[in-house]
Order: structure tokens, then C-alpha cells, then sequence
């Protein structure tokens, strides 16, 4: 065991027990993470300096925007994670795919809802998409930040072990072994860091170019997330999809990497589209 091994810190995953009603940090985590994106999507329409007069909702209309992304994010979430990580165990027991107080929802789905979720929005409101689409990557990372904070309290989807790492942590849940606290790494991979980065180029004046803010998010989502996958134990109904390796940063092949390569194509395609643009 590493000389400076942490044991898990104790919290309840119940934030809030309101008799036999248990508000659980995960859920709390989605709708803090929902209103502190609403909340900070407002301040930003309403700075029209950003904008150079390009069209976007306006700061009264985003009470709409936030219902259609919550039932994006909570519909696509879900059903990503029976498609992607546990088809079989659903295919057997259909029943459990409404039981999401059980746990399971997939971020790739979740991003694939809210997209939906905000290109209906656009097109009902007659707003471009991609504008609406910069505006909420800009503000994504927050609840990126606190799921993942949320998944550290629950003691779930821990890292890899890691005998070498100086602040490992021995879960509960996982074993004796220490292992890579994972989730505060994607805490700051995906939140603190991919928020500071879009952010400048927001302030900067990039929401003038469309598309080039939200495909920036989305280059820099995916290479947080293949990054931090490394360190992170695959889901167990799924194990490695190629290669058998535990060993961080060596080997083994994870279906987050997988599915995180379409977003970064995507981004990539996103940003060269409002180069192109800006060029012609």
C-alpha cells in the first residue's frame, strides 16, 4: 500500500432525508448542475457584446430551454446506458429500465438527448441551432463538475489500482486495494478545466463564429474523458472491449473511450465548419 494511501472519506450519499422522501447527492448533483447552467446561460445572452448581434434566445425564454435539456439529458442518459453498457441485463428484465433510482445513466446519451433537446428548442423558437448549442457548452462543464463529485460521494465508479500512486484511495466498494481516485480526476478534466477553457473563448468573443465554441467543447470533453479513462476501472458487465490491461496509461480499450471518439470527430468537424466560414 502507497505510504500516503487515503481512506474513503464516509459521506452519506442521502444529502437530504425528508421522513421516508431521501434526496439523494446524485440526484441533487443534476438539478444544482441544471440550474447553475440556466443560471449562468442568462448572464450570458444578456451580454451582448458576446454575441456581435448574431440571434440567441433571449434570457426569459431559457426557462423552455432548461425543460427541453432536463428531458434530454434524463431520457438519453438512460436510455444510453441500456444500449451501451448494459443491453443484455435489460433485454432480460425490461422492467428495470424505468428504475433509474437504481442508478445506470450514460453521459453520451445524456449528450445525445440534450442535443435533441436543444436543436427542438432552436427550431421551435426559430433561433439558428448552433448558436443555442454554444451557449450550452459554455455552460455543460458545471454539471459535468458536479456529477462528478457526486459519483466520489457515492463511492462509485473508482479508479484502477494504483500501488505506486501517492494519494490513492481505498474504497469501499472496491476492494482493499488502493486505487486511482478517477472521479476527482474527471471533476477537473471535465469540469473545472473544460469550463476555464471554453469560458475564455467565450469572453473572448467566440460565440461570434457558431458552432466553433461548442466544437471546441467537444474536442476538449472527449480528450478529457479518453485521458481520465485510463484511470478509471471499465464498467464490470463490460470489462475491456479490446485489450486486458490494468495498468494506467498502457493497454486496455474502454467503451467511454469508444463512444467519446464520435464527439471528438464532431468537434472537430464543428471547428473547421466555423473557420470555413468565417473565411468565406
Amino acid at each position: 500500500m502507497p505510504v500516503f494511501a487515503i481512506p474513503f472519506p464516509m459521506i452519506d450519499p442521502v444529502a437530504v432525508q425528508l421522513g421516508p422522501l431521501a434526496i439523494k447527492w446524485y440526484g441533487l448533483a443534476y438539478v444544482v448542475g441544471l440550474l447553475g447552467g440556466w443560471w449562468y446561460a442568462r448572464r450570458l445572452v444578456a451580454t451582448d457584446r458576446l454575441w456581435g448581434g448574431l440571434a440567441r434566445p433571449r434570457p426569459e425564454e431559457l426557462d423552455d430551454m432548461l425543460l427541453f435539456v432536463a428531458f434530454g439529458v434524463v431520457l438519453g442518459g438512460r436510455t444510453g446506458f441500456v444500449l451501451f453498457y448494459d443491453l443484455p441485463r435489460y433485454l432480460e428484465r425490461p422492467q428495470d429500465i424505468l428504475a433509474i433510482w437504481q442508478g445506470g445513466m450514460s453521459f453520451h446519451g445524456g449528450l445525445i438527448g440534450a442535443t435533441l433537446g436543444l436543436w427542438t428548442f432552436a427550431r421551435r423558437r426559430g433561433y439558428p441551432a448552433l448558436p443555442v448549442f454554444d451557449l450550452a457548452a459554455a455552460v455543460v462543464p458545471i454539471g459535468l463538475f458536479l456529477g462528478r463529485i457526486a459519483n466520489f460521494i457515492n463511492s462509485e465508479l473508482w479508479g484502477r489500482p494504483a500501488p505506486d500512486f501517492p494519494w490513492a484511495m481505498v474504497f469501499p466498494n472496491g476492494g482493499p486495494e488502493p486505487r486511482y481516485p478517477s472521479q476527482l480526476f474527471e471533476a477537473f478534466a471535465e469540469g473545472i478545466l473544460l469550463f476555464a477553457v471554453v469560458n475564455v473563448l467565450v469572453w473572448s468573443g467566440w460565440f461570434r463564429r457558431p458552432g466553433l465554441v461548442a466544437g471546441v467543447f467537444g474536442i476538449g470533453y472527449a480528450i478529457a474523458r479518453i485521458v481520465c479513462e485510463f484511470f478509471r476501472e471499465p464498467d464490470p458487465q463490460l470489462g475491456f472491449l479490446f485489450g486486458t490491461s490494468v495498468d494506467a496509461l498502457s493497454g486496455g480499450i474502454t467503451m467511454g473511450m469508444l463512444l467519446s471518439l464520435p464527439v471528438l470527430f464532431a468537434g472537430i468537424w464543428l471547428v473547421l465548419r466555423s473557420r470555413r466560414e468565417a473565411s468565406a
